[in-house]
């Protein structure tokens, strides 16, 4: 995983800024990437299943945020995570 530092500089307003949207939605992103990784080799993990739901959960509900409160945002941050919308 990538330092939480590096994700916060690169999408967050300044280096304090863990409370934004982009800032939350990357740092999910990249949780759910692990954990995508680790569900791949352990097919029968059904806590870390119930975890990475619940982790898409929350991302798909601070994009919906920040696609009505800033669609352009949304947008580019989507692309920069590699993350599919519509």
């Amino acid at each position: 995983m990538k330092e939480k530092k590096e994700i916060i500089e690169k999408y967050g307003r300044n280096n304090l800024d863990t409370g934004s949207p982009n800032v939350q939605i990357a740092l999910l992103t990249e949780r759910i990437n692990y954990l995508t990784g680790h569900m791949q080799s352990h097919r029968k993990d059904f806590h870390s299943r119930r975890g990475l739901l619940a982790l898409v959960s929350k991302r798909r509900g601070l994009l919906k945020y920040l696609a009505v409160k800033d669609y352009k945002k949304y947008e580019e941050l989507a692309t920069a995570l590699k993350i599919r919308h519509n």
